[in-house]
């Protein structure tokens, strides 16, 4: 073997990467633009890096919510464990000649986000001296670190004076705010740092900040530190610019606390000394490569640029808000906010895991073992409730207990998540073909869901196997016997174990056929699936019957499918949340009925997105974005609706589907293990 063509072939295509990463994205495709910004309206778009998320704000510099995944402490609504909002530590503040600029002191102020890239650029303008470009992201291949990038181009002379700002949100107590200066012969390091306590005291919180000056070492400014109270203190530096003059400096922050380290304030500042003797271009670099390797995997509509655009979101989105290699999983509403506390439901396994599973399995693995870490819990879950195996909470936090508030009788009864869990076990597998994770990880899940619904049907004979007093998918009947999804979660994950035994030589229970072949799916008498034992037709939340059709196949022929949805597409209740739509648009797909498809797939998204950006909220008229379970019914509606993509047995096949007619093509990179490209046209 010849080692130096071979470095030398290496060393080209990594410069090819870096270069490519560093290319500007000036498609439009990439970018969503921020329209007509009022802060009386005003719902902002983050960047994430799968463990800290950056909310925007409509104030200049400014950031609404920092979230920390995986820290977790009680407070707030309904007596039970939140997703900790931490140090905003992206804050900064401009002084120009002597006046701090806020959102009245500024005109043309305008927010694009590069999705190619995650970075979020804020432009603005202060009179006729100054022109302000910021640039923010979360980088990706720091999972605790932000960098922020400035350009200050003075328009006449004037004086500057840029603070970083840490704030802390009023969750957090017994705060201690820190300034230190590391000097050594070719550099100085100044670092801003605040430690704080968790409301509970359960956990301690800490962030650090630097600057990045351009200038060579002993030419920097003065940096002044300034700790003006306990909830916020800030460095800062003076800067005289002569008109037509461009200064340009970086800061760079990092996040912690004692549940990912038992020392987070040596660990900030550690992290943050790091990333500042990296310097900015090795960050963006870095940064930039990670997520041209995200993309290898995306989605390409010719035709249709807005949904294009649409679809784009929604794979940034997830991407953002999930990452390899954690062990954390995804709340429905992501690293965007503290929405739904930040716990984890049937929302992962459903609705956000398949199109990740399609397209970066190496990701989904990490969802999966956020469950597979979390099974003592869940045992001790089923024993309190008197049944074997796992049974997985309604609304999981950082233990993986039940989080789910009591007056929301979903903890106690919402059970097909157990189902949910064991179903995205067995795709994995089939994704996969990893043998050895089935032996060490999805057999052993698959076992205890099964031995969880052997103990939980009620027995009455052959053929009257019930599954009784529970809440289905559809959470607006309470308390329902043989609920249509339920019971057919149930059969498909008993079903799924016994395939997970025989795949690593186990001999499975025989009584997970028994009790698999003994649950009914109940019918009307006109043969239509009836929701529930007492469904009388009422209007419905949203998708629970037709989920037997999509992504299940207990469902299945086209007369069948085309009786269910005829009957419970009038039902869905337009206050329904997003994914509801997406069933029924993939469904639709795959009957061949694409122009249908497309306006199902449109009310899935499309009246759900709010100003500026156009995120997406629950519900039409919604006011809680991201929503990024709806994000993963769209692209589920796209992939596996109009792609045809399946998972099946066999890996992952495409079943023949036809597009809009908006559409010219589509094209999907990196599918599965294998990276395909399939062409939909």
């Amino acid at each position: 073997m010849c080692v130096r063509p071979l470095l030398v072939s290496l060393w080209f295509a990594f410069s090819l990467l870096s270069a490519s990463a560093q290319t500007p994205s000036n498609n439009a495709d990439w970018q969503i633009v921020g329209q007509n910004i009022n802060p009386a309206n005003y719902y902002g778009i983050t960047v994430a890096n799968g463990m800290i998320g950056l909310v925007s704000s409509p104030e200049p510099m400014k950031v609404k919510d920092v979230v920390l995944n995986g820290a977790f402490d009680t407070y707030g609504r309904g007596r039970v464990s939140n997703i900790l909002k931490v140090f905003n530590f992206a804050n900064m503040n401009l002084e120009v000649d002597g006046l701090r600029l806020g959102s009245k002191d500024i005109t043309n102020y305008r927010q694009t986000l590069d999705m190619q890239k995650a970075a979020l650029t804020t432009t603005f303008d202060h009179k006729d001296k100054v022109s302000v470009r910021q640039t923010m992201m979360a980088l990706r291949h720091l999972p605790f670190s932000e960098l922020t990038m400035v350009e200050i181009t003075a328009k006449k002379d004037c004086e500057i004076i840029p603070m970083s700002v840490i704030e802390t949100p009023e969750n957090l107590k017994e705060v201690k705010n820190f300034y230190s200066e590391i000097d050594r012969s070719h550099v100085t390091i100044r670092l801003l740092t605040s430690v704080a306590k968790s409301p509970s005291g359960r956990h301690t919180v800490a962030a650090s900040t630097s600057f990045i000056f351009e200038e060579p070492h002993g030419q920097e400014p003065d940096v002044i530190h300034e700790d003006w109270d306990y909830n916020m203190h800030l460095a800062k530096f003076k800067k005289r610019l002569k008109a037509g003059e461009t200064y340009k400096f970086s800061v760079v922050g990092s996040v912690s606390s004692t549940a990912h380290t038992a020392d987070p304030h040596n660990e900030a500042e550690r992290l943050t000394l790091f990333a500042a003797l990296e310097r900015t271009e090795r960050l963006l670099s870095r940064h930039n490569a990670e997520w041209v390797k995200l993309w290898q995997s995306d989605i390409v509509i010719d035709g249709d640029p807005d949904t294009q655009k649409a679809v784009r979101s929604a794979l940034y989105h997830l991407y953002s808000f999930v990452r390899e290699g954690t062990g954390y999983s995804l709340s429905p509403m992501g690293l965007s906010g503290l929405g739904y506390n930040g716990h984890v439901f049937w929302d992962t396994e459903l609705w956000m895991y398949p199109p990740i599973l399609l397209l970066k399995p190496e990701i989904a693995r990490s969802m999966l073992e956020y469950r597979f870490e979390r099974m003592k819990m869940a045992k001790q879950n089923a024993f309190s409730h008197g049944y074997a195996g796992v049974m997985f909470p309604w609304e999981s936090d950082a233990d993986g207990q039940e989080a789910t508030p009591v007056w929301a009788l979903t903890g106690p009864f919402q059970h097909h998540i157990t189902g949910c869990v064991g179903w995205s076990f067995w795709k994995y597998y089939q994704v996969t073909k990893d043998k050895e994770w089935l032996r060490t990880r999805g057999y052993p899940m698959l076992k205890e869901v099964a031995d969880f619904w052997a103990s939980r049907v009620e027995r009455e004979g052959a053929g009257k196997f019930h599954i009784n007093n529970v809440i289905g998918a559809n959470e607006w009947q309470e308390n329902i016997d043989d609920n249509a999804f339920t019971n057919g979660m149930a059969k498909t994950s008993l079903q799924y174990a016994i395939q997970a035994a025989q795949e690593v030589g186990i001999t499975p229970n025989p009584d997970w056929k028994v009790v698999a072949d003994n649950i009914p799916i109940l019918k009307f008498p006109d043969g239509t699936t009836k929701e529930n034992r007492t469904y009388d037709g009422v209007m419905i939340k949203q998708a629970d019957a037709n989920l037997l059709a999509y992504p299940l196949t207990i469902v299945n022929g086209e007369p069948a499918i085309r009786k269910d949805l005829a009957y419970y597409e009038p039902r869905y209740s337009p206050e329904g949340p997003a994914m509801g739509w997406s069933v029924l648009a993939t469904l639709h797909a795959r009957l061949g009925e694409s122009d249908k498809a497309y306006d199902w797939l449109l009310k899935s998204y499309a009246p759900n997105q709010v100003p500026p950006f156009g995120v997406l909220a629950e519900t039409a008229g919604g006011t809680n974005p991201y929503f990024a379970t709806g994000a993963g019914g769209m692209l589920q509606a796209v992939l596996n609706g109009f792609g045809g993509l399946d998972i099946t047995d066999n890996g992952i096949v495409q079943l023949k589907t036809r597009l809009p007619k908006k559409w010219k093509s589509m094209t999907v990179k990196g599918v599965g293990t294998q990276m395909k490209t399939i062409q939909v046209k």
